[in-house]
C-alpha cells in the first residue's frame, strides 16, 4: 500500500515538474552562509523568494549545498516521507494508540495525501521535521533529561513553536520551559556568533517585515489574518486582526491549560498548536501538519465520525477550488468564504469545543504511555480522554507556498 501510494506521488511530481521551490531557498540560504554573502539580500526562483528564517536555520542549511540539486530534491522527498512515518509513530504514542508497524505504514500511505503533508513534500518544506521535534519533546515525561531542549531548537529554526514554551510555563512545568528558553537562546547566540551582521539584520528589522513572507490575503494563508482579510475584502485587516488574534491567543492558551489540568494533555497540546497556527500572521496551508496528531487523538478516543470529517477537510483541498488567481482571493462572495478558509475555521471549532462548559469536569494526572499495555493492544482508561505570497497564478501543485 505504501509503495503504491509513494509511486503515485512520485509519478505526479514528475509529470507536473514540481520545482520544490522551498528547497531551493534553503539551499540558497546555506550557500549564503558558506560563501559569506548577504543572507537576506537575495531572492531565488521565478517567484523571487527571499530568506525568512533566523540565521541559525541558515547555518543548518549549509549541508544542502553539498549535494547536486537533483539529489537534494530526492533527499528532501524521501526524508519528508520518513518524517511523516515518524510523526505517525509519535502521534500514536501521543494518543496512546498501539504503534504497530502495519498501522504506521498504512497511515503513512494515506497521510501523504493530506493536503498539508502533500504540500510539505512537493515544496520541499521542513514542517514535518519541526512537528516531530516538538511532539517528541512534549510526549516525554516531565522528569526526562533535557525535556524542552528539542522544543527550543525547533523555535530557533522557526519562531512559531515558541508558543509551546509559554504553554509549559503556564502549566507549571517550569524546568522544561526554562530548558526550552535556554535552548532557544543558544540558537540565537550561535547565529550571532557565526553570522553577526545577518543576526542584527534579522532581529532588528527582518523579523518585523511580515510582508516579506508573503501576501496575507491569499488563500494559501490559512491563519486568522488570512481569513479576516478575505472576509473583509481588505489586503490588511490591521487592528481588527490584532484584536481578534489577541483574544484567540488568550482563549487558546487558557483552553490548553484547562485541558492539561483535567488530565487531557493531548488536547492541551493540540489547542496550543491550533492557537499558534491561528495567530501567526502567515500560516501557509502546509504548516497544518498537526492534522496528523489530531486525527490520531480522535481515533484513539473512538470518535470515528469526527476523525472522518477532519480527514475530509484536509483531503478536500477546498481552498484551491475557489477563484484565487491574482486578486480574486479578495473578491470571494460569502458562500465561498468557508471553503477558502477551512483550516482556521476547523481550529476555531476545536478551541470552541475545548472551551465549552461540560458537566463532570475533573482534575486528573496524565500518566505516560504503558509499554506493556501497548504491546497488548490496550489503551489507558478512556475516562481520562489532545511562505509566502507569490505573484501570478497559484495552485496546489508546482508553485511555492512560502514558509
Amino acid at each position: 500500500m505504501l509503495a503504491v501510494s509513494l509511486a503515485a506521488l512520485a509519478t505526479l511530481c514528475v509529470l507536473q515538474h514540481i520545482p520544490m521551490a522551498d528547497t531551493l531557498v534553503y539551499r540558497a540560504e546555506g550557500a549564503a552562509v558558506a560563501n559569506g554573502t548577504d543572507l537576506y539580500g537575495f531572492t531565488v526562483t521565478q517567484w523571487q523568494l527571499p530568506a525568512t528564517y533566523p540565521p541559525f536555520a541558515a547555518i543548518l542549511f549549509v549541508p544542502t549545498t553539498w549535494l547536486p540539486l537533483g539529489a537534494l530534491k530526492v533527499a528532501f522527498a524521501v526524508g519528508n516521507t520518513a518524517l511523516l512515518a515518524l510523526l505517525v509513530h509519535l502521534s500514536c504514542r501521543f494518543a496512546r494508540l498501539p504503534a504497530r508497524p502495519a498501522l504506521v505504514v498504512a497511515a503513512t500511505a494515506l497521510g501523504v495525501w493530506l493536503e498539508p503533508v502533500f504540500q510539505t513534500i512537493v515544496f520541499g518544506q521542513m514542517n514535518l521535521a519541526l512537528a516531530c521535534l516538538v511532539l517528541w519533546d512534549l510526549t516525554r515525561t516531565d522528569d526526562a533529561l533535557g525535556k524542552g531542549f528539542a522544543l527550543g531548537v525547533a523555535a530557533g529554526v522557526k519562531l512559531t513553536p515558541a508558543i509551546f514554551i509559554v504553554h509549559l510555563l503556564l502549566t507549571g512545568r517550569v524546568r522544561a520551559g526554562l530548558t526550552a528558553v535556554a535552548s532557544l537562546t543558544g540558537t540565537v547566540l550561535l547565529g550571532a556568533l557565526v553570522l553577526p551582521h545577518a543576526s542584527v539584520d534579522f532581529w532588528t528589522r527582518r523579523i518585523f517585515e511580515t510582508g516579506r513572507v508573503g501576501k496575507p490575503w491569499i488563500v494559501d494563508n490559512q491563519s486568522l489574518q488570512g481569513l479576516l482579510a478575505r472576509l473583509l475584502h481588505r489586503p490588511e485587516p490591521g487592528a481588527v486582526w490584532l484584536a481578534v488574534a489577541a483574544l484567540v491567543a488568550a482563549a487558546g492558551l487558557w483552553a490548553a491549560r484547562r485541558a492539561t489540568a483535567e488530565g487531557r494533555e493531548p488536547w492541551g497540546v493540540l489547542a496550543v498548536a491550533a492557537t499558534a497556527l491561528l495567530v501567526s500572521p502567515i500560516s501557509w496551508s502546509h504548516h497544518w501538519v498537526w492534522c496528523v496528531p489530531l486525527l490520531a487523538v480522535l481515533v484513539a478516543e473512538g470518535r470515528g465520525r469526527a476523525a472522518a470529517a477532519v480527514a475530509a477537510v484536509f483531503l478536500a483541498r477546498s481552498l484551491w477550488l475557489v477563484p484565487h488567481e491574482g486578486p480574486l482571493d479578495l473578491r470571494l462572495p460569502w458562500w465561498q468564504q468557508p471553503p477558502a478558509s477551512p483550516y482556521p475555521l476547523l481550529a476555531l471549532g476545536l478551541l470552541g469545543y475545548l472551551l465549552w462548559p461540560r458537566p463532570g469536569r475533573r482534575r486528573a494526572v496524565l500518566a505516560p504511555p504503558d509499554p506493556a499495555r501497548e504491546a497488548d493492544g490496550g489503551r489507558d482508561d478512556p475516562a481520562g480522554e489532545a511562505d509566502r505570497g507569490r505573484d501570478g497564478s497559484r495552485s496546489d501543485l508546482g508553485a511555492p507556498s512560502g514558509r
